[in-house]
């Protein structure tokens, strides 16, 4: 039988418990199709042990109960935190607890840097190394029903069971390769708290924009932030305010007025009056009363033109050849556009330094100075000594 904590005093004895132990796992299950903020539904949680025993599922919609046990919990630094894939995770729990857990293990990273593929799934790594099956039937389930049906239980506790294994695997292996520095390389950026929190000022980057008019980025911006803080204020996703394609549109047209908004394909009926429609052409205003040397720009693309094709296709292969030596994915040391810059002469990427240029950097530099070259031998490529 599950155990579902539901008070405070419950859970604090459960982090009290896991305070003693070296790890914990830790899983969510939230909805946001809805709301601007995820709407954490339950928390999954174990400790070393065998089957369910020392795994708990916490109820946060439960009348009264209090997260900061496991906010204290995530603050311990003598407990490993455990998650698969965890970006989304430590992105509700900054939110709601204003922390990000530590120290961090994210098997999802663990595994690409043990040779297990690009962003592998958990599901593929409990058949892998737990050599379990998992029932994914409850997957997409309204998580905020009460109570929660036992095919749901049975689903979420296995989130953090199994990780138990995966976790005790890769790490393992992580020791005896030499490489947890390279894992924890890559967790530092995860780590960092400014990749959680969103600044309405910077909104408009996200968007897909093709022009580049100084004024017309002003006002993108201006609306894009608008649109941000009202979806924030009213917990509702962006594009329930006004979708990308037509607040692009409307930075197009710069309406004056209110009026003028009816003259939009994209704009919804909701948005051309009230305060919606009053707050557009605000923002239009502020974007078109931005002074020339304040207007955003567009980040530059590095200069391609004199790209060596030939030594774009080189580097593919040599990457290609790292990654089998090494059991590292590849999109993991470089990606497609990293090899396109060392063909191109730049020469500072992040494959140039710490534990990447250790498997492939610094034979890439090599390979760009002629002091190597490349040759086949029946299925393997090797690195010649020129």
């Amino acid at each position: 039988m599950t155990d579902i904590l539901t008070t405070t005093e419950a859970l604090k004895a459960f982090c009290d418990r896991a305070a003693s132990q070296p790890y914990v796992t830790v899983d969510t299950e939230f909805l946001r199709e809805r709301t601007y903020f995820a709407q954490l539904c339950l928390v999954q949680l174990a400790i070393p042990g065998e089957g369910d025993e020392g795994a708990v599922l916490v109820d946060p919609l439960a009348s009264g109960l209090s997260l900061e046990p496991l906010y204290e919990l995530f603050r311990n630094q003598n407990v490993v935190k455990v998650f698969h894939a965890a970006r989304q995770d430590l992105e509700i729990f900054y939110v709601e607890g204003g922390l990000v857990p530590a120290p961090l293990f994210d098997t999802q990273v663990a595994a690409m840097v043990c040779g297990y593929g690009d962003q592998v799934g958990y599901e593929t790594l409990v058949r892998r190394i737990a050599k379990a099956g998992l029932d994914k039937s409850s997957r997409f389930t309204d998580w905020s029903r009460r109570p929660l049906t036992k095919a749901q239980q049975t689903y979420a506790i296995a989130d953090v069971t199994h990780l138990r294994q995966i976790y005790e695997h890769l790490n393992e292996e992580l020791t005896r390769t030499g490489r947890v520095g390279w894992v924890e390389e890559e967790l530092s950026a995860l780590t960092d708290a400014s990749n959680y929190v969103v600044d309405p000022e910077e909104a408009w980057r996200r968007l897909k924009i093709r022009g580049n008019s100084g004024k017309f980025l002003a006002v993108v911006k201006e609306l894009a932030a608008f649109r941000e803080r009202l979806a924030q204020e009213r917990n509702v996703p962006r594009t329930r305010i006004i979708k990308d394609d037509a607040l692009l549109e409307v930075a197009s047209m710069k309406p004056r007025r209110v009026e003028d908004l009816g003259q939009s394909r994209l704009v919804q009926r909701d948005a051309r009056k009230g305060d919606l429609a009053d707050g557009l052409i605000a923002a239009v205003e502020r974007g078109l009363a931005t002074p020339p040397e304040q207007y955003p720009h567009l980040p530059k693309g590095r200069d391609r033109s004199a790209m060596n094709p030939a030594l774009a296709d080189l580097m593919r292969v040599l990457l290609k050849a790292k990654a089998e030596e090494s059991g590292v994915a590849q999109k993991l040391i470089a990606s497609a556009s990293d090899l396109d810059d060392i063909a191109a002469g730049h020469l500072d990427g992040m494959w140039s330094k710490g534990w990447r240029h250790e498997v492939f950097g610094r034979d890439a530099l090599r390979l760009c100075r002629g002091e190597i070259a490349l040759a086949a031998k029946g299925q393997k490529v090797k690195i010649v000594e020129v």
